[in-house]
């Protein structure tokens, strides 16, 4: 299986638009054009395909689990939830 696939089912199962993807990958500071996105989902015998790296692949998935879970919090910080709790207990 090749990243193009990985990318594509991780696309379809999560119903991500191109402009979703582009943003998901700011979130991780790597930019890319829809242009150069939409020649990743291309059919391989396509003359415009190009195939998918690991840094891309990497790079969204790193983004993606910032998108579903939120940044994640500096070391020492502690959630506000979990302050709250802390607080009930004394």
């Amino acid at each position: 299986m090749t990243n193009n696939d990985i990318f594509k089912k991780l696309r379809v199962a999560h119903k991500l638009r191109d402009d979703d993807i582009v943003k998901i990958l700011e979130l991780v500071d790597f930019r890319i054009s829809k242009s150069e996105l939409n020649a990743m989902f291309r059919n391989e015998d396509h003359p415009k395909y190009m195939e998918c790296g690991d840094q891309i692949l990497r790079n969204f998935l790193n983004g993606l689990i910032i998108h579903l879970r939120g940044p994640m919090p500096k070391k020492g910080e502690k959630k506000k939830e979990e302050k709250k709790e802390e607080k009930k207990k004394d």
